[in-house]
């Protein structure tokens, strides 16, 4: 007899309608602060490789490389989430982080890095989908759930503009090897704190109507409209650190200059988060799903990073990726909240690995088409590039409307919530002693 499939049970929810969050999502939102604190690896790559001598073209396929790594591990790490845990799948991830970034550091030869680079892109971002399912697991309202993911992309935000001053300042006088060293330090204390801090996985059989769950994702049209119009845009975010060093080196600039375009960009995130996250979160109690928001973000993203073209000094750079911040916050909280709409209980993990792919592929878009763009017509043909993605990215929000229309309900439904719907569910006797469906007087009628 074959072993039945076994799945994760999500952790037992928190009392609902509470200002409090719970320790372990205090805990996670530290580790993804510490890890993008310390994650030098993606950002510093390409001038890693230029100090070993490789071609433009070489570098984006490295980068490219980097970027298939991250797109596969996303996919596995949120599938892995479900089936052997939430703790053993971040605590896991985070090991191999720690073991592969040093190994990226010392590679010379093309082969190695090519192999250390998608490597190390698979566990890169490995907490993004895993966090995502806690959240979904643990927080019962919309409302929360939009607030905490506000306030962890301004972690995310404000991290990346530590990682880009620290590791300029760094490179500047030590080199770049030094920065995937601390990389792998950063993702081996998220490791311990998921340890330390997380419950141990629980796991049970799972029933036979949700063996096939894995086909549940591959023709669900909401989940593919929300992932095409994310690379699209995201492809704009993932210019500020995969294809911004490709156009400021163009322009002779160094990694301390990039580092303080970071610097500054996070400045204007801590700025703009406080603002933006609770307008953002009321928005999220609305019926209807944040489409519309969702194509201002993409529209905002392509223009801010599209003024890049424009730049030649380290002002300019600084001003687009400024630009386009308002853009990155409203999209990643619109497409968290259209994520958490559509995902279904038993799937978390696995919906929010798929869309944490469109990060991964845009890592692999992104470079090769600043490297395209630039050899092809220089700044301005890459600036426009931009542009047009995020055009592309507001364009795919139209279908994606008519899908989620309001009449649709969220199927990322808490356990709590889920457990009040079936209640409602069940037959009720009527006068006359007969079982009366809630959905009978709809109808005019009973069960016979």
């Amino acid at each position: 007899m074959t072993a039945p499939a076994r799945t994760t049970l999500p952790a037992a929810p928190t009392a609902p309608e509470t200002h409090r969050w719970p320790p372990v999502i205090w805990a996670l939102l530290l580790g993804t602060f510490v890890v993008r604190a310390a994650g030098f690896a993606l950002p510093f790559l390409s001038y890693r490789l230029a100090e070993l001598g490789f071609s433009i073209s070489t570098i984006g396929r490295i980068l490219a490389a980097f970027g298939g790594g991250w797109l596969l591990g996303q996919l596995l790490c949120g599938w892995l989430a479900d089936r052997v845990g939430r703790r053993t799948t971040l605590v896991g991830a985070m090991t191999v982080a720690t073991i592969t970034m040093p190994a990226l550091a010392a590679a010379q030869s093309l082969c190695a890095v090519l192999a250390a680079a998608f490597v190390s892109g698979m566990v890169f971002d490995a907490p993004r989908p895993i966090v995502s399912a806690v959240i979904l697991d643990t927080i019962p309202t919309e409302s929360g759930r939009t607030q905490i993911n506000g306030w962890r992309h301004m972690a995310v935000n404000v991290a990346a503009g530590l990682t880009g001053a620290i590791g300029g300042l760094l490179a500047g006088d030590a080199g770049t090897s030094p920065l995937f060293l601390i990389n792998a330090a950063g993702c081996a204390s998220c490791g311990i704190l998921a340890l330390l801090v997380m419950k141990p996985d629980r796991t049970a059989p799972r029933p036979l109507a949700e063996r096939s769950s894995l086909r549940r994702p591959l023709t669900d049209g909401r989940l593919w409209l929300l992932w095409m119009a994310s690379l699209a845009a995201l492809t704009c975010a993932a210019a500020m650190f995969s294809a911004l060093p490709l156009l400021m080196a163009s322009d002779g600039l160094n990694a301390a200059a990039y580092g303080r375009t970071q610097a500054v960009a996070a400045i204007v995130v801590l700025a703009l988060s406080p603002v933006l996250t609770p307008r953002l979160s009321r928005r999220a109690e609305r019926p209807t799903p944040m489409v519309g928001v969702l194509a201002t973000g993409s529209l905002l993203l392509g223009a801010g990073m599209g003024a890049a073209g424009l730049a030649n000094d380290t002002a300019g750079y600084a001003l687009a990726s400024s630009l386009a911040v308002p853009g990155e916050i409203v999209l990643f909280i619109a497409a968290g909240s259209i994520l958490n709409h559509i995902s279904p209980p038993d799937s978390r993990g696995l919906y929010a690995g798929i869309w944490g792919t469109t990060m991964a592929v845009a890592v692999i878009v992104s470079p090769l088409l600043a490297a395209w763009s630039l050899q092809t017509g220089g700044d301005l043909l890459a600036g426009a590039t931009i542009l047009g993605s995020g055009l592309l990215g507001a364009a795919l929000c139209a279908p994606l409307k008519a899908l989620l229309h309001p009449g649709s309900p969220p199927t990322a439904t808490h356990p709590a919530a889920a457990e009040s719907l079936r209640l409602q569910r069940v037959p009720k006797p009527s006068a006359s002693g007969r079982l009366l469906h809630p959905d009978a007087a709809l109808h005019g009628g009973g069960a016979s």
